[in-house]
């Protein structure tokens, strides 16, 4: 009785309009892409954004370099005190050539300090360290879980715009009809 209810659009009905079929239809490519979509997109995500970090770490190697100058925060007042600041730094490349660019580093250390930057295989500086395996997880999961959630709105999205025209097209071929039958009606008995 309950699966009767549940697939009564599926039922053979004489009743049944055209508008009702593709009704049926789209509820269920929208729960289809909702649904395995949505997993799909979400593992895809997850996946390529785990290989991705996974790239970075290791490719990013942590190095030392020595402050060329000041690492003065650039505004006063209370927040100041812990900032990062970009101040030139000194280091060598995988090759063992001096090299010399701009780093994040915290405020308040001094020319000549020793700091540790993070270079890719060719020596260039990268923003920051990689994530831990733990972090990229993490991340992937989240990123997966994101385009899983974004998919499967999307497809529910196009299966509500889809029933919200069928509706709109039912009401104007109803009025359509109405039109028709209305006057008969409106003369009363007799």
């Amino acid at each position: 009785m309950r699966t009767k209810r549940r697939l009564w659009r599926w039922r053979s009905n004489p009743l049944k309009r055209r508008e009702d079929v593709v009704e049926a239809w789209i509820v269920l490519l929208a729960w289809v892409v909702a649904v395995v979509g949505g997993a799909a997109a979400g593992a895809l995500t997850a996946q390529a954004t785990a290989g991705l970090l996974a790239q970075q770490r290791a490719h990013r190697h942590a190095v030392h370099a020595v402050l060329l100058a000041d690492a003065r925060p650039s505004a006063t007042g209370p927040w100041s005190g812990r900032v990062l600041v970009e101040t030139p730094v000194r280091w060598r490349s995988p090759n063992g050539a001096a090299r010399t660019d701009r780093a994040l580093v915290n405020s308040g250390l001094h020319a000549g300090a020793r700091v540790v930057v993070w270079q890719d295989d060719w020596g260039k500086l990268v923003s920051a360290k990689p994530a831990t395996s733990t972090e990229s997880g993490l991340e992937a999961g989240l990123f997966g879980l994101g385009a899983a959630v974004a998919t499967g709105a999307a497809g529910y999205g196009a299966g509500a715009l889809g029933r919200l025209w069928l509706d709109r097209r039912r009401m104007a071929r109803w009025d359509r009809e109405w039109g028709l039958v209305e006057p008969r009606w409106a003369r009363g008995p007799g």
